[in-house]
């Protein structure tokens, strides 16, 4: 069964024909060791469709066609992020994600009021997905102004940045309930191809899970008046060998099943296999790839074995089996890694401190977002940059101040990092008292701090996973060559204890009370429901005493 080119319906109420050409759907796998201890699987899923009316297609999903249509959207990312990526140990994903969730979104400059259909948008998702996105409102939305931009078609001569809105929640808890949903925009849904593979009781109990959904329009001409629509999902996964309980991993092992073929409707449907040596000998694929690869790109070199599979190939469990005297090499650090954590003690002022490590022998520039909620007021006064208010690292800063319960705090800062240093960033903050509605459950467990943003021109793609930068496929990326590559990394979250008041007294308070209460409805009860009865004064004679009686009776 091959995927249709080209299809066209009627509509029997109308006289209009639309026709839905070019839809392609593509899916794709990368397994790259993160050794000695660790396992990284990235899934990929493409549906690209072409022309026709924008509320048909024939393979991409309608639901988050209408959504893009309907709330003019230009270009959509979300994520749901379990666990936090270790940059410094296993390199740069694919795609980094913020740990919770983390929405951000391009409008068409034909919307009148974006806060307005950021709300709605956010609210659509949330049932669309079963997370918890309709808590996304103007109390936690930034529009950053030089950390992110648009991967899609926008318009040139407008200001993109004023169409963006972002949001986080970083307490977001990701699990089945997230992909089940996910599944469902699929072509074949779950049940062929790769995303077969995805059983939710084995990807959950990794280390690192994040599942996402990134919208966007394409150029179908050069002059980019008509554009193409690319839906993209994802799933990242990083295994710990330690829970397999061996080095050596195979389908099975992972996923519990093997791969039954690939999805019908997919064009191309590849499996990639880094095969760099990380160790002091190769490791043995099983069985033998297709084809070998060898990718140069920005200094790095790496060779992938790949996999073709087709709808009818038989089941196929792939695996990887290391030497018993393999010894694993110590991973190198990238040329730029980062570490955030906080400051202070009490509960009146503290700290977040960002340090920033350049390991490359130029300078970087960077852009750090740092996105406060409004209940940790930040000091714009306090910023010191390597332990100075002044420093010649900071190229330009934007600081939107907050508002209690109405908007964040936003920060942003251009920084040129110096070759081979480590930048520190800090900024305190306030320790407020909240209402006692605001406070979570466990309130004592503390508050989640969204992760922080950085952008970076890195001019090397050395520990960057050799796979598709904007979005295009695996193929397009080999061999190529840029002066730099920019990347969009996620810091790892952070959590500060605000001064909690005694939740234990409300439930004294109803103990008491509901004693009290107790203690005095009981005899008002019994005096206005119970009836008194006299009883004699007597008490009753017993029948030892009434044979004595008897007999002293006689007697006399």
């Amino acid at each position: 069964m091959t995927n249709p080119f080209f299809l066209c319906f009627s509509l029997f109420l109308s006289t209009q024909i639309f026709c839905v050409t070019g839809d392609v759907y593509k899916e794709e796998i990368l397994i790259k060791p993160l050794l000695p201890i660790h396992l990284y699987v990235n899934f990929q899923f493409i549906t690209q469709v072409t022309g026709g009316a924008s509320e048909h297609s024939h393979l991409a999903p309608r639901s988050l066609r209408e959504i893009m249509s309907h709330y003019q959207v230009e270009e959509l990312h979300l994520t749901l992020t379990e666990g936090q990526w270790r940059h410094k140990q296993w390199g740069y994903p694919v795609l980094d994600a913020a740990p919770g969730a983390e929405l951000y979104a391009w409008f068409s400059p034909n919307v009148s009021n974006i806060d307005d259909q950021w709300k709605k948008l956010s609210s659509t998702l949330s049932g669309l997905f079963c997370a918890s996105l309709n808590f996304i409102d103007n109390h936690n939305t930034i529009s950053p102004q030089m950390a992110l931009w648009p991967l899609g078609a926008m318009h040139t001569n407008i200001n993109s940045t004023a169409y963006l809105r972002y949001a986080s929640l970083p307490r977001e808890i990701v699990c089945t309930e997230n992909l089940t949903p996910w599944k469902k925009l699929l072509p074949c849904e779950s049940s062929h191809g790769f995303a077969a593979l995805l059983n939710s009781r084995l990807i959950h109990n990794t280390n690192y899970h994040s599942i996402g959904i990134h919208v966007r329009k394409t150029c179908q001409n050069e002059d980019c008046t008509e554009h193409n629509l690319e839906i993209k999902q994802t799933v990242s996964l990083v295994y710990d060998f330690k829970i397999i309980n061996n080095a050596n991993w195979s389908f099975k092992s992972l996923f519990g099943q093997g791969l039954f073929g690939a999805c019908p409707m997919s064009t191309s449907s590849k499996i990639y296999v880094d095969i760099t040596s990380n160790g002091t000998e190769p490791f043995k694929l099983t069985p033998a790839p297709n084809s070998i690869v060898q990718s140069s790109r920005g200094g790095s070199e790496t060779i992938f074995a790949i996999y073709e599979i087709k709808h009818d190939t038989p089941m196929i469990n792939i695996g990887a089996k290391y030497g018993i005297h393999t010894k694993f090499l110590v991973p190198v650090p990238p040329p730029l890694h980062f570490n955030r954590y906080v400051l202070g003690y009490g509960k009146e002022f503290g700290g977040i401190v960002t340090e920033i490590v350049n390991n490359y022998w130029a300078p970087i520039d960077i852009v750090l977002l740092e996105n406060a909620p409004w209940w940790l007021p930040i000091q714009l006064s306090t910023l010191r940059v390597n332990g100075e208010a002044e420093s010649n690292v900071v190229m330009k800063q934007y600081y939107s101040p907050g508002r209690s319960r109405q908007r964040p705090y936003h920060l942003e800062l251009l920084l040129r990092l110096p070759p081979k240093s480590t930048t520190t960033v800090t900024i305190d903050f306030e320790f407020v008292f909240l209402k006692w509605q605001e406070y979570p459950p466990d309130a004592n467990h503390g508050f989640y701090i969204g992760s922080a943003i950085i952008t970076a021109n890195l001019p090397t793609a050395k520990n960057y996973t050799s796979l598709p930068i904007d979005g295009v496929t695996f193929d397009s990326v080999f061999n190529a060559s840029k002066p730099w590559y920019s990347a969009v990394f996620r810091t790892n979250g952070a959590m500060v204890s605000l001064p909690t008041p005694d939740f234990s007294m409300p439930y004294n308070v109803i103990c008491l009370a509901c004693t009290v209460v107790a203690l005095a409805f009981g005899p008002l009860h019994n005096i206005c429901t119970k009836e008194l009865v006299l009883k004699p004064t007597g008490s009753p004679l017993s029948l030892r005493q009434k044979i004595i009686n008897f007999f002293k009776k006689k007697k006399d």
